[in-house]
């Protein structure tokens, strides 16, 4: 990690920047990638799927025999963790549903709002080095809550031609059926655009690597809406002197496992409390099965030593990292001052994990500054929020005279001329 201390403010961005990739590279080829999904469809699935996961495959459907075997291969164990989160997850969202609530905005004029659910909307699960089998809860739970008609999973094959069992297992709990074994960009442009296998969804979800999220990015613009904009997994800790510095140390190491791309950031007011985190980040890494990828990451990441706990706030709001975990025991009062960020955990005691994992909040959330001016998943993402509004005779007789006004001024007049033959109906009768 490098290491920052007392930075001016001129040097933020340079401490808050993300990897850079060579992005017209990358457009061009995710671009060639879609378009031949788009024109080939099955084929181009099964020509693709060879080519990046080394496996030809007689079927892109998961059969119900796979599923079946698949269950009886995960443990006890799992299984009840995993229907655990699945209870907090559910419980959290449910919290989420509104009621439509009527507005007389004027005498005889009345608006309201109805959330109506997505028809179909396809999920992609990284099944690469991290089969992530637990974003099927983060994303399953909430479009079954909502009352997505069509739900479809698509997720990358192993060299066996098959998925991970924890994924078809939980999948399964979830209740989604249509699961294809399909990964990468190519996963993208199948539910974007629809093939001979795989259903169009009208809203694609779920994280990836960088040739997934530019997919992602490439079929919006051709009208296909997307969760939000994301990048590599990121993590920043802001902690104090009353911190655990064991723990701080575990928690970047959590993010930097996920990816080479990763990045993660320590922030404090403390030069001791850097160096502790520091010195168990060391000892703590050789026990990895993933050290080398954590190493990678940890080579875009950066420690930064600020005067105070307000300015260390201050860059975190200015970072809006994906993950913010305020390490303290006054982790409620310093939470007040939290602007831009995409979850948060308090205290010594709330490890980003959880928040993966089990907690009940969703952890597909924006990443790359995006929590600025997005927010992460929620059952919302699954809805459309359709208006009404009812008018009746005396309604428009009231409204009916100011809308003629404004439409003349607007030089639309076609406009004021439906106000005005209803208002000269009703003066007929």
């Amino acid at each position: 990690m490098k290491n920052y201390v007392l930075p001016e403010k001129d040097k933020w961005s340079e401490i808050c920047a993300r990897p850079i990739f060579e992005k017209n590279e990358l457009t061009d080829s995710v671009q060639l990638i879609l378009s031949d999904v788009k024109s080939n469809k099955d084929k181009a699935l099964v020509g693709l799927t060879q080519a990046f996961d080394g496996v030809t495959l007689d079927s892109l459907l998961v059969s119900s025999i796979e599923i079946q075997d698949a269950i009886k291969s995960v443990s006890e164990d799992l299984k009840r963790a995993i229907q655990l989160a699945k209870t907090n997850i559910e419980r959290f969202h449910m919290s989420q549903k509104e009621e439509s609530i009527i507005v007389e905005t004027t005498e005889g004029v009345t608006c309201w709002r109805k959330s109506i659910a997505i028809e179909k909307v396809g999920l992609y699960i990284p099944g690469g080095s991290a089969p992530l089998f637990s974003t099927i809860l983060m994303l399953g739970i909430p479009a079954k809550l909502a009352g997505c008609k069509e739900i479809v999973l698509c997720s990358p094959p192993n060299k066996e031609g098959k998925l991970n069992p924890a994924i078809l297992y939980t999948a399964n709990l979830v209740g989604i059926t249509k699961i294809f074994k399909v990964g990468g960009a190519q996963a993208i442009g199948a539910m974007a655009y629809g093939t001979e296998s795989i259903p169009q969804a009208y809203k694609i979800f779920g994280p990836g690597n960088q040739f997934v999220t530019k997919a992602k990015e490439l079929v919006q613009q051709d009208g296909v809406a997307i969760d939000m904009p994301a990048g590599p997994s990121e993590v920043l800790i802001v902690a104090d002197k009353t911190c655990n510095p064991t723990f701080v140390a575990a928690d970047l190491l959590s993010q930097a496992e996920h990816g080479a791309d990763s990045q993660v950031i320590l922030v404090s007011d403390d030069a001791d409390v850097i160096q502790q985190t520091n010195d168990e980040i060391e000892k703590q890494l050789n026990l990895l099965p993933r050290k080398e990828i954590a190493l990678k990451a940890l080579a875009n990441s950066k420690s930064v030593l600020c005067s105070s706990i307000d300015q260390c706030m201050e860059l975190s709001n200015f970072y809006a990292p994906e993950h913010l975990i305020i390490a303290s025991r006054k982790a409620e009062k310093y939470a007040a001052d939290v602007v831009n960020a995409g979850s948060v955990f308090l205290g010594n005691y709330s490890c980003e994990s959880a928040g993966d994992y089990a907690s009940g909040t969703n952890h597909t959330l924006p990443t790359n500054g995006y929590a600025r001016n997005y927010s992460g998943v929620s059952l919302d993402s699954f809805f459309r929020k359709v208006t009404f509004q009812s008018i009746t005779e005396n309604g428009i007789r009231n409204i009916g005279p100011a809308i003629e006004l404004m439409a003349e001024a607007e030089e639309l007049f076609a406009h004021k001329n439906a106000v005005t033959l209803r208002l000269k109906n009703l003066d007929d009768v």
